[in-house]
């Protein structure tokens, strides 16, 4: 199957000026300091819609990267992902000059009320016409506890899946639960726009949340947002299997991917679902030229900007190992803690015929994060792509960029056309909502498999 599969692209951005290549914001053709202007936003959707990308996924984190010399200093100098605004606002600037482009938002549900969360993603998934999707997180920085709640610090790794699994079941109850699909009659004549017996009251009463209430929004298209996912720790891959229909991880080797990608198929097995159906996306970032000369001498003019500060900035918040008291010669050891644990496992027991030194850590995630690097002309790239969906059972890459919009322009522009002409890559967007484009044969909504189906009204049971 890998060797015919159709590759899947998103685009991975965030509404700051670092995302995942620190000390980049620096580079005379990158553009990423104009993240608070509109344009900036709008112009890049275009770019992704003309290489036919599946989706812009936008990260997003609530708090500061502090635990770097336990302070913010660093990370406020390199800019590492602070300043940093809201991914929610951009997205119907950029749906209202694209037609087919999908767009898959962070957020974060240790923080957001699922009351109101449900009516945002509702409004996006209207006003998209079905073309959103959402990233669901549960956090990793302590500053965002503080930030938000007060608290000194966050729930635990495994008690932040418990309170993701109530989470879920609220939300699909108000998205799928409370409005019948023909609740809504817009009938002039008589005066009546919805119909209130086909309109229920979710009442709630959990460990973590209570709520009695009607959702606040007729049904959007999708109903229920395409559902992103990112964590392959063993509680992330098991919440994957059960929920997710779309899973982002950041292996740095196909070695580590490989063995993510087959558990959480086998593990989406076990809760009854087909375990193709779930489309696996590996952080990768690609520097593509006309030629693997010119491609090679990009990849060594960017160097030139990397901030190892920068880098193990964002590497001490992702791991919640504070970088700053190691030497750089030092071999990077297995420590368990309440940060992300997938993000120090791929670094050291995920492949353990690899030591990496803290040194070759910050060089690595110094240009696009976690993951691989794939720099060449285009024909190279893409053996290289077609070679880690082979042996990993990928179904695609979420494509972090360098400098932007040059890197996404290269993606689009260069090597996508080298994609189609191997068979390997869309010519054409497919017809309907995000859902229906990155699933073919599949409807607008979450198929009678997936556990949100459990949360309709017995109508819609009985009509499936």
């Amino acid at each position: 199957m890998s060797a015919t599969r159709e590759i899947l692209f998103n685009a991975f951005d965030m509404n700051c000026v670092v995302h995942q290549s620190p000390g980049l914001w620096r580079h005379p053709r990158d553009r990423a300091d104009r993240y608070i202007d509109l344009s900036y936003w709008t112009d890049l959707a275009k770019i992704l819609e003309r290489g036919k990308f599946d989706a812009l996924f936008l990260a997003d984190v609530l708090g500061v990267y502090d635990v770097y010399g336990g302070n913010t200093d660093t990370a406020l100098r390199e800019a590492t992902q602070i300043p940093l605004n809201d991914p929610l606002l951009t997205v119907s600037a950029m749906a209202g000059v694209t037609e087919n482009l999908g767009f898959g938002v962070t957020c974060t549900l240790s923080y957001e009320p699922p009351f109101t969360f449900a009516r945002r993603m509702s409004t996006l998934d209207h006003l998209t016409k079905g073309r959103i999707g959402w990233n669901i997180v549960t956090g990793y920085l302590d500053s965002a506890a503080r930030g938000v709640s007060g608290a000194a610090s966050q729930p635990k790794h495994d008690t932040r899946y418990q309170i993701a699994e109530e989470y879920m079941d609220l939300v699909y109850k108000l998205w799928e639960g409370s409005w019948e699909d023909d609740a809504v009659l817009r009938d002039r004549a008589r005066g009546i726009f919805t119909d209130p017996a086909k309109v229920h009251r979710i009442k709630h009463e959990g460990e973590f949340f209570k709520l009695d209430a009607i959702h606040l929004s007729e049904p959007s298209p999708q109903r229920t947002p395409v559902l992103f996912q990112a964590g392959t720790s063993g509680k992330g891959r098991d919440f994957a299997a059960r929920h997710a229909e779309c899973v982002f991880m950041a292996a740095p080797s196909k070695t580590v991917a490989k063995g993510y990608v087959s558990d959480i198929r086998r593990r989406a097995a076990l809760y009854g679902r087909a375990p193709e159906s779930i489309r696996i996306f590996n952080l990768t970032t690609a520097i593509v030229g006309r030629t693997g000369e010119e491609a090679r001498e990009k990849h060594a003019e960017y160097r030139r900007y990397i901030s190892h500060a920068g880098a193990l900035t964002l590497m001490s918040g992702w791991t919640g190992i504070d970088f700053s008291v190691y030497d750089l010669d030092e071999p990077v050891r297995y420590i368990r803690n309440e940060a992300v644990h997938s993000a120090v496992e791929s670094f050291t027991t995920a492949d353990p015929d690899k030591t990496w030194t803290v040194r070759e850590v910050a060089e690595h995630v110094g240009i696009g994060g976690f993951g691989p690097l794939l720099v060449g002309s285009a024909s190279e790239v893409a053996d290289q792509m077609e070679a880690w969906i082979a042996e990993t059972d990928l179904d695609g890459f979420n494509l972090a960029y360098v400098v932007t919009p040059e890197t996404f322009a290269d993606i689009s522009d260069l090597l996508v056309p080298e994609l189609q002409r191997r068979g390997r890559y869309k010519t054409e967007y497919r017809a309907g909502t995000l859902r229906q484009k990155m699933f073919p044969g599949s409807g607008p909504r979450l198929g009678a498999q997936h556990p949100a189906a459990a949360s309709r009204h017995t109508t819609l049971k009985a009509a499936q």
